[in-house]
């Protein structure tokens, strides 16, 4: 099927461009970014070879649903929405730091529990835990932000402040609004018939000084969510939970040889696979949006996005 893989944009008053794992976001004047989201599939940091049909559409607005509903208590970057792949919005200075919280040992968490560890970024994690059991508070696990593409690390709320990566003005408010969308997020989840087991987000700020949330937000990509119902009877049962994410993903690829690292080859995916991670983007599109995916035209996604972009950025 038609995906889009890579761009090569030259908008009205187009100063530069960044290419993400999944992303490219174009900066118009040095006042608004245009963040195209692709069909990349990134795994363990590393960009699969093969787009997934739909994935940017999908990502791009969830993301964009919840930063209109979040916005009330937190503000953020987004101004509008002149294609299904694509955001525009305000520049910002990222901060190097991406705020994970994990409200269950689910994951990554569940990883190091298993072997052994009960301190995450600095964050104790209680004994006598299993895997997927919900945490009695949620902690906040933060990783340094990579900028060249090589993997994402864990840190320390000390270390960010020591290292004078954020400072401790900041680093108070990202963890507030951290908090406080995951609060959100699990509560518009509730509402669905789902958990949201794990997410992270990533902050900014204006020119003016204005700390804001920035890129996706409780998207399949940045998220975890399980089924509610028979959540607590697959516990009990010791069975593993039904879940929305792209934890599937990671979990084939681990099947089949591949965690990322050096020397591992990345396993031949099929049409078919591709197209059943499509399906299950679209399943979580519905069951967290609770609406029907409509979508988009892909005959000629790429000049459907650039006719799109240009007409929104000539009549500003």
């Amino acid at each position: 099927m038609n995906t889009i893989t890579t761009t090569n944009f030259n908008f009205p008053n187009q100063k530069s461009v960044y290419r993400g794992k999944v992303r490219e976001v174009y900066n118009i004047n040095d006042q608004l970014l245009v963040m195209v989201a692709t069909d990349r599939l990134s795994a363990f940091d590393v960009v699969m070879p093969k787009g997934i049909p739909y994935k940017g559409q999908i990502l791009n607005q969830i993301a964009t649903k919840f930063m209109q509903l979040t916005e009330d208590i937190v503000p953020n970057w987004l101004i509008a929405t002149p294609d299904p792949n694509v955001a525009v919005g305000h520049l910002c200075e990222p901060f190097k730091v991406e705020m994970v919280i994990r409200g269950y040992v689910s994951g990554h968490a569940a990883r190091e529990y298993a072997i052994g560890k009960r301190m995450l970024c600095g964050v104790e994690m209680t004994e006598g835990l299993k895997e997927n059991d919900k945490f009695p508070t949620p902690i906040i696990t933060p990783t340094t932000k990579a900028d060249n593409g090589s993997h994402d690390e864990d840190i320390s709320r000390e270390a960010i402040l020591e290292k004078g990566i954020v400072s401790e003005e900041d680093y108070l408010i990202l963890e507030k609004y951290t908090r406080a969308l995951y609060q959100r997020g699990t509560e518009i989840a509730a509402s669905r018939g789902l958990i949201l087991v794990d997410t992270k987000y990533e902050f900014g700020k204006t020119k003016d000084g204005k700390i804001v949330l920035i890129d996706e937000i409780h998207t399949p990509d940045s998220s975890r969510y399980f089924y509610a119902d028979g959540y607590q009877e697959r516990q009990n049962n010791n069975e593993e939970q039904k879940q929305l994410s792209k934890e599937f993903v990671r979990r084939w690829l681990i099947e089949n040889g591949f965690q990322g690292k050096d020397g591992q080859q990345i396993p031949d995916m099929t049409d078919d696979y591709i197209e059943s991670v499509s399906e299950r983007y679209i399943e979580l599109y519905e069951n967290i949006l609770g609406e029907k995916f409509v979508k988009a035209d892909i005959t000629n996604i790429n000049e459907r996005i650039e006719a799109n972009v240009v007409s929104y950025l000539k009549n500003l």
